[in-house]
């Protein structure tokens, strides 16, 4: 596979039930990062005694990944899954110039340009490298890419570009407080009680997707309800009907790429018109897809099935309250998204009444460009209160925080990070 974020030629050959939640997220992180891997479901007892040496596909065991050195792991967590293909690295030096919490287009914008301009720099990621922008199909309206290109695979060259230049990453690892230091030095704690320190923060840590207000939902996630579409989901529900909730253009992209792969989208939107809220380029490829079909001012009602697997959507119209139940076992979400800023309740960074970080000369000490109300934290992208929802903008703040860096840096007068 083209493009690896580390390496090509390592397969990691994963074995699974269609429906396992535990499957579904080792194979999306896999896809995601661009690991070349290969998926083989487990239908019946037979295989898996074939196969795995396993009593039925049922076994406690699943799902089991296999590494080319012919290391067996059973029911590994995703970071098991990074720590052995030799990914994940704990801080290597005492210090950073600046930590990055967040890999989405805006954190690796400003890891390529702090470390290309010398700063020693670490980079957080709680899940895989790309954000939101890493799971959209196609991107058709980032400058220089006349043809689109896929989310994987801009971020992909992102990444390896801010390696290249020395940027050191830890993925996945979940940042769960910022901590004041001491000298005008941060540390961002991290889920596996590691620290890593900084003479600067920049928060990049993107939005969490918003759930929908549906009975028993929690449920259905990780196997039947996704708020993405790639290949990893586009496999799974091949062949079907399915539904798409949301208006946005994250929703117009997901709708035309899952119309080249499924049998019908039905595409669910609480507004009377998406030219309101999507571009006007995605509306048109909407309208000429036979198989994408619009339901406007209609919201989901139910969602029905059991263990985990959906077998029902029931929706209704919110004006006429008609309600229609359709077969469909995939659901996609793509209903905006929250701020990923729990991680800053004990500090005192300044929120606005959504939870997004604010950045201004009314909260930034000293008054530079996306400073934060802590005076050497910055943050950019989608956590950023008023931040323009697009990959080039979240691409032009990480190059911009980078500049605002030196100036604070030259400002606490300190020594270069160890």
């Amino acid at each position: 596979m083209s493009g690896a974020l580390l390496m090509d030629d390592v397969v990691v050959r994963l074995y699974g039930k269609r429906e396992s939640p535990q499957a579904y997220a080792i194979r999306d992180y896999l896809q995601r990062s661009d690991v070349p891997f290969e998926w083989v479901e487990l239908k019946d007892n037979e295989q898996a005694r074939a196969e795995l040496g396993l009593e039925s596909v049922d076994d406690a065991r699943l799902p089991i990944c296999i590494f080319p050195d012919g290391t067996r792991m059973e029911r590994p967590t995703v970071r098991q899954v990074t720590e052995k293909l030799g990914w994940f690295r704990n801080p290597s030096r005492s210090e950073y110039d600046l930590a990055i919490y967040g890999a989405g287009p805006a954190g690796l914008s400003a890891a390529v340009y702090a470390a290309s301009e010398g700063m020693k720099t670490a980079v957080i990621e709680r899940f895989a490298v790309g954000g939101q922008a890493g799971t959209s199909p196609k991107i058709e309206n980032y400058l220089g890419f006349p043809t689109g290109i896929s989310g994987l695979a801009l971020m992909a060259r992102a990444y390896n570009q801010a390696q290249k230049f020395g940027a050191e990453m830890a993925i996945p690892d979940q940042a769960v407080r910022l901590e004041n230091g001491t000298d005008s030095r941060f540390a961002i704690a991290l889920s596996d009680d590691e620290r890593v320190k900084a003479r600067a923060v920049v928060i990049a840590s993107g939005a969490n997707y918003r759930r929908l207000d549906v009975a028993d939902i929690a449920q259905f996630e990780g196997s039947s309800v996704h708020y993405w579409a790639s290949p990893v989901e586009a496999k799974l529900c091949a062949g079907q009907e399915v539904a798409l909730v949301g208006a946005g253009n994250s929703a117009g992209q997901g709708a035309v790429y899952l119309a080249s792969q499924v049998k019908k989208v039905w595409l669910i939107a609480r507004g009377r018109d998406l030219r309101d809220s999507m571009s006007s380029y995605l509306v048109e490829r909407i309208e000429a897809q036979p198989n994408i079909e619009v339901l406007t001012e209609t919201e989901i009602a139910a969602l029905e099935g059991e263990k985990g697997a959906l077998t029902a959507v029931r929706w209704k119209h919110r004006r006429t309250g008609q309600e229609t139940r359709r077969p469909i076992r995939h659901l996609f979400l793509f209903i905006g998204a929250q701020p990923n800023t729990a991680w800053l309740a004990e500090c005192e960074v300044a929120l606005d009444p959504k939870g997004f970080v604010c950045t201004s000369a009314e909260f930034g000490a000293g008054g530079r460009p996306l400073e934060t109300s802590r005076r050497g934290v910055f943050a950019i992208g989608d956590v950023r209160a008023g931040s323009v929802k697009r990959v080039a903008a979240a691409v032009g703040e990480g190059a911009q925080v980078v500049a605002t860096l030196h100036a604070y840096l030259a400002d606490i007068g300190d020594k270069p990070a160890l």
